[in-house]
């Protein structure tokens, strides 16, 4: 095997175990709730509407995603928005459903749903990029946050 076969193999395995790395499996918990009234006001609102191209732009305070989990739909369904590096990031949930949230992030955060109106989660992302938030039992990706520094 020439060392080019070789170095090929090497990159394509290194690959093969970051991808099963990476996948949806953390099983960590993060309690982390909070009912800040100064997040939420002066923070940007994803729209309920259907998804659209066009994204919201993150707050000086940080982003807002308000979503409905009613009768097996959710809004917003693959939803865009903007967030800063450090900056809050609150999810306001009212769901008729328990069900997760898991936000696929460094680090990465899982939210327990309970069914009932006006629950808030908050976190932050440390790495800019894309972070997809999704709900595991109704199998849906809320929204993808693009992180930037």
């Amino acid at each position: 095997m020439s060392a080019r076969s070789a170095r090929c193999g090497v990159v394509i395995a290194a690959a093969a175990t970051l991808s099963a790395l990476v996948g949806c499996g953390s099983t960590t918990t993060d309690s982390t709730s909070s009912t800040s009234q100064a997040a939420s006001t002066a923070a940007t609102t994803i729209s309920t509407q259907p998804p659209s191209t066009e994204q919201v732009p993150p707050a000086a305070d940080g982003t807002v995603v308000e979503v409905s989990i009613a009768g097996g739909t959710v809004t917003p369904t693959n939803g865009q928005a903007r967030a800063t590096v450090g900056k809050p990031i609150v999810l306001k949930v009212t769901s008729d459903v328990a069900d997760q949230l898991h936000v696929h992030s460094v680090p990465e955060h899982t939210f327990n749903i309970e069914p009932r109106p006006d629950q808030t989660f908050e976190f932050t992302v440390d790495v800019p990029g894309q972070v997809d938030v999704e709900l595991h039992d109704l199998n849906r990706t809320v929204v993808t946050i693009q992180v930037r520094p």
